[in-house]
């Protein structure tokens, strides 16, 4: 293979877009990939003689010449976003390499800035999770065919192991394993990372009573174990939407949605088991295994807001208020 510096930014870039759009993004990624890409090869020919794109040499795009287009690029703009313009560019740059268009990828010797990582959303209240699996437990809420047994399951198995929602609708009924008192979810986790996640006796129960309930309304041949572990109220593989409709209903059902962060929703179960965990003294590195995070980085976070609540609660301390009237800062 040949480099090929004297290529069109613009071709490249409409071939490097062709080439993704095979792995089935969505159109908003994919219109993010395109302005990330035209943004910044714009800022690059602006800096020379204002040369149009589809006549802008690939060849043009050196380490220096990159390293001035994403300052200008970063000046106006959220670490965020210039987080995923690098990246979208690195992946452009790994393409053309692919393709044998350039002989190397300048973007590591561009800078990028660094993105904190996500702060947890537990769901708030001390009592909130018990309010919500009591509630669940009833079946209240005017439901047409109310299948109690199964949503107490689910919420069993994101509040107390943690689950991902990909994680649970990969479930299997043999996916629930070990002897008794060792009992255990065997879990294919985020980038195919395989783990064990412990389970305690009441959850075993739930889970228990959830298949049982399952084989009266569809047959044993429901519950065998290379079926779904979660089905719909037909005995189908539970699927995303309704997963996290299940859990929507659950929060209205128990009148807890005011205290569910905005856009955790069903995450705010794994942040809950993740934030209790660290609140009684788990280390960073159980959660990490717990969780099955890439880094112990991620499970530290859990721990560091812990921490903050518990200065919260000190410092709402009638005492400390009392005491704070009465001396005056140095």
């Amino acid at each position: 293979m040949h480099d090929k510096p004297d290529e069109a930014v613009g071709a490249l870039i409409e071939e490097f877009l062709t080439a993704r759009a095979t792995r089935k993004p969505s159109p908003h990624t994919l219109a993010a990939y395109r302005r990330d890409l035209t943004t910044v090869a714009e800022l690059v020919a602006a800096d020379g003689d204002a040369t149009p794109l589809d006549r802008l040499a690939v060849g043009a795009l050196s380490p220096r010449v990159m390293r001035a287009a994403f300052a200008r690029f970063a000046a106006p703009r959220a670490a965020a976003s210039v987080h995923r313009a690098w990246s979208t560019w690195n992946s452009f740059f790994t393409f053309l390499v692919a393709e044998g268009v350039v002989p190397g990828n300048p973007m590591p010797a561009v800078g990028r800035p660094r993105t904190p990582l996500p702060r947890p959303k537990p769901l708030r209240g001390e009592d909130t999770p018990e309010e919500l699996l009591a509630a669940v437990a009833r079946s209240e809420g005017g439901q047409r065919d109310p299948w109690p047994e199964r949503d107490l399951a689910v919420l069993a198995l994101a509040l107390c192991a943690g689950l991902r929602l990909s994680e649970l609708l990969a479930l299997r009924v043999s996916s629930v394993a070990g002897r008794d008192g060792e009992r255990r979810v065997d879990v294919a986790g985020k980038g195919g990372r395989p783990r064990t996640v412990p389970i305690e006796d009441a959850v075993d129960r739930v889970l228990a009573g959830y298949l049982d309930s399952r084989r009266y309304r569809f047959g044993s041949r429901s519950v065998r174990p290379d079926s779904p572990l979660l089905v719909d109220r037909q005995g189908e593989a539970l699927r995303r939407g309704g997963l996290q409709y299940l859990v929507e209903s659950c929060y209205r059902r128990a009148g807890i949605g005011d205290r569910v962060p905005r856009g955790a929703r069903l995450h705010a179960l794994r942040h809950t088991f993740a934030t209790r965990l660290a609140e009684d003294g788990a280390s960073a590195a159980e959660i990490m295994r717990l969780l099955g995070h890439a880094s112990l980085a991620s499970s530290q976070t859990y721990i560091e807001v812990t921490a903050g609540q518990q200065r919260a609660a000190v410092a709402a301390n009638r005492t400390n208020r009392a005491l704070s009237g009465l001396t005056s800062p140095r």
